[in-house]
C-alpha cells in the first residue's frame, strides 16, 4: 500500500457527492452525478478560506480545493457572516424538495450560487431557476459565477417584496419569521416551498409546505440555523401568536388568515397566515 499517493481534488469531489447523495435520502439517481460535476471552489473568494466550526472561523492552510469537500461552512464573507450552506443539510432539502426536470424553480437568498447551479442542473432540460439576493456584492458575484449554466436568472434585490414567478419549488435560503403571502400563492399545484423557520430567536427548524387540492400541508423535517432574511419576513414584530419549540415541530398546515381564520389548532399566528397542528382534511 502507498501510503503517500494522495487522492486528487477530482477524487475527492467524487467521493464527496457519493456522501451527498446519500445525505439526500433520494433515489434520484442524478443527485450524485450533479454533487460530482458543480465544484464548490467555483463559487468561493480565492483561498485559503475560511471554515466554521461551532461558530469560529479556522483558516485552512492552502488554497488546495480538497480541504473545501467536507461538511462545513465555508465563509463568502466572514465580516457579515455569510457562508457557502453545510452541504449535507442541502442535500436533505434537495432530496426531500425533488426537484425535476422542467421545473420552474425560485431560490431566494443564493449567495455566490453554488446550490443555485445545483439546482440548475436538476431542472434541465426545460427548467428554469429564477435566483434572488439582497447584497449586491453577492448578487455580482452570482451573476458571474452562474453565467454558464443553463436558464439562470439573477436578481438583485428583497424577494420578500418583488414578485416571484410562479414556481414548482421555492426553495429559501435565509431564515423566515412571516412567509410572505406572496410565496404561497406563487405555489403551483403541488409545489414545494422549503424554508428555514425562525419564529423565535430560540427556535430553528427547516420547513417543506406543499401545495395541494386542500390547502398548504407543512412538514417539519430538521433543526435548522440560518442568517435571518434582512427583508420584511425576517421581522419579529408581526406575531399575533408565537410557538414554543415543541409547537413548532407539531405543525401540519399552514392557512392564509383571508382563506380560514384561526381555530383552536392554531400554534403561530400572523398578520396574514397561521400555522396549524391539524392536518389537511
Amino acid at each position: 500500500m502507498n501510503f503517500n499517493k494522495r487522492a486528487d481534488v477530482a477524487e475527492i469531489r467524487a467521493f464527496h457527492a457519493k456522501l451527498m447523495a446519500a445525505a439526500s435520502k433520494s433515489i434520484d439517481p442524478r443527485l450524485e452525478r450533479v454533487f460530482e460535476l458543480v465544484p464548490r471552489e467555483a463559487f468561493l473568494p480565492p483561498g485559503p478560506w475560511k471554515v466554521m466550526v461551532d461558530n469560529r472561523y479556522f483558516e485552512t492552510p492552502s488554497d488546495d480545493p480538497a480541504y473545501l469537500y467536507q461538511n462545513a461552512l465555508i465563509a463568502l464573507d466572514a465580516t457579515k457572516g455569510i457562508n457557502n450552506g453545510e452541504p449535507f443539510l442541502h442535500a436533505a432539502w434537495i432530496g426531500a424538495t425533488s426537484p425535476k426536470s422542467g421545473d420552474t424553480v425560485s431560490h431566494i437568498g443564493i449567495g455566490a450560487g453554488y446550490y443555485t447551479a445545483i439546482l440548475s442542473a436538476l431542472v434541465v432540460p426545460g427548467g428554469r431557476v429564477e435566483a434572488f439576493e439582497i447584497d449586491p456584492a453577492l448578487a455580482e458575484k452570482a451573476r458571474d459565477n452562474l453565467r454558464a449554466f443553463e436558464g439562470v436568472s439573477v436578481t438583485h434585490g428583497d424577494a420578500t417584496t418583488l414578485p416571484v414567478p410562479s414556481s414548482d419549488l421555492i426553495y429559501v435560503n435565509a431564515g423566515v419569521k412571516v412567509l410572505p403571502r406572496s410565496w404561497l400563492l406563487a405555489l403551483r399545484p403541488q409545489g414545494r416551498l422549503i424554508f428555514p423557520w425562525r419564529p423565535s430567536e430560540k427556535v430553528g427548524v427547516a420547513v417543506l409546505l406543499t401545495r395541494t387540492d386542500a390547502g398548504f400541508a407543512a412538514r417539519p423535517f430538521m433543526p435548522s440555523w440560518f442568517i435571518p432574511c434582512v427583508g420584511g419576513a425576517g421581522t419579529f414584530d408581526d406575531a399575533v401568536k408565537d410557538p414554543t419549540l415543541d409547537d413548532a415541530w407539531a405543525i401540519q398546515s399552514v392557512w392564509l388568515t383571508s382563506d380560514r381564520a384561526p381555530d383552536e389548532t392554531c400554534v403561530a399566528a400572523y398578520r396574514h397566515l397561521w400555522f396549524s397542528s391539524s392536518p389537511l382534511h
